[in-house]
């Protein structure tokens, strides 16, 4: 499903693996409510990421919504952990800092 390429990642929210793909749109979105992404990188490299911004960047990367809540991709991240959501942060946060390959 995910395109790793493309800096595609997974995240399972209320039980489906729902798409996370980094767009120019998306990124825009979670930057207006973020502020910048670099200064976000920086603060995830360092290990001073908030779960909240964690959510709300891959809430705004959601290729599709299909109806569901904020708070449910909230939840999802805390269902999963934070060693489990590593990985699509990872993808994400590469496609902001590298653009696609």
């Amino acid at each position: 499903m995910a395109n790793g390429t493309r800096g595609e990642a997974e995240l399972v929210v209320a039980g489906q693996p729902r798409l996370l793909r980094p767009s120019f749109t998306a990124l825009v979105a979670a930057e207006d409510e973020l502020g910048p992404l670099f200064a976000l990188v920086e603060r995830a490299g360092e290990g001073q990421l908030r779960l909240s911004e964690m959510a709300c960047l891959f809430w705004h990367c959601l290729a599709a919504r299909d109806g569901l809540t904020r708070d449910q991709v909230g939840e999802a991240v805390m269902q999963a952990g934070l060693a489990a959501c590593a990985a699509p942060l990872r993808m994400v946060l590469g496609q902001i800092l590298q653009g696609a390959g």
